[in-house]
């Protein structure tokens, strides 16, 4: 039986060339590999370090494994980093929406405090290093949409043993050319405003890697909170287009419903995770 984290998740794939050796030719050797690991083994992986005893907030080792794809017949690579990613996710620790109770159960005060510890002694001597994978707990960030069209959306229907799945994947140069379309807009129509802010940080992120770089949204764990019918209905890379474009003429109205009715349709997803 798979596990199910209601999660979505942003990934960037980069080039066999943006990675220094002996990296490189690490991931060359390891893409050779006769089985390569997928979504479910990582979630397997990470829920295991949950259940450990004493608990663990983070792995004691960086993750040696990767996502593997080829774009345009160039293999790519979007490596895990599960250590770095929990330290990322414990420094939001404070916008988990869950009783302070229930997270000191799942994980203790004095095991997110080792945590905190060995990830300040890793920046010291990794101070640029950045996350391949960014997720999202219960939703898709708004801004994640604006980097897609809706011909990059593919659907994957539910098959026997197998969830469906929702993706879109699109080149890095799509996506900087996209939020930056959108930055201007927002910047024009609707200054200072979380949009902004929101565009700056997931533009900043795309800056760090290859400019040839493969860009994908999973739907992930999400799939499992919404039916089969609403999947198959859901645009929501469109319906964000819509609303810019509506922006960008000046039609401020036309673009709030636009803005007002995907957001509550993603709020009526997330408000879930707090049902029995």
């Amino acid at each position: 039986m798979s596990k199910v984290p209601y999660a979505a998740y942003l990934r960037v794939y980069e080039p066999l060339t943006a990675f220094p050796e002996p990296e490189r030719a690490y991931w060359t050797a390891y893409a050779k590999r006769d089985r390569l690991p997928d979504e479910q083994d990582e979630i397997r992986l990470a829920l295991a370090g949950t259940v450990a005893v004493p608990p663990r907030a983070a792995p004691e080792r960086e993750s040696a494994d990767a996502f593997v794809t080829t774009l345009n017949g160039v293999l790519c690579v979007c490596p895990w980093r599960t250590r770095l990613r929990s330290w990322l996710a414990l420094s939001e620790v404070d916008g988990w929406m869950m009783p302070p109770s229930v997270l000191d159960a799942a994980l203790p005060p004095a095991a997110r405090r080792r945590a905190a510890a060995a990830r300040d002694r890793w920046r010291e001597r990794h101070p640029g290093a950045r996350p391949w994978i960014r997720s999202a707990l219960w939703h898709v960030p708004v801004r994640w949409f604006v980097l897609f069209s809706d011909e990059e959306r593919k659907l994957t229907p539910a098959s026997p043993g197998r969830a469906p799945r929702l993706r879109y994947r699109t080149p890095m140069v799509q996506a900087r050319r996209r939020v930056a379309r959108a930055l201007r807009t927002v910047r024009g129509e609707l200054p200072d405003g979380p949009l902004e802010d929101a565009l700056v940080d997931v533009g900043r992120w795309l800056e760090e890697f290859h400019p040839r770089s493969l860009v994908e949204l999973d739907y992930g764990g999400l799939v499992h909170t919404i039916s089969a019918e609403r999947l198959a209905e859901d645009h929501s890379a469109a319906d964000v287009n819509s609303a810019l474009a509506a922006l960008a003429a000046g039609e401020l109205e036309r673009a709030d419903a636009l803005y007002e009715e995907l957001t509550g349709r993603w709020l009526e997803i997330r408000e879930r995770q707090f049902a029995n």
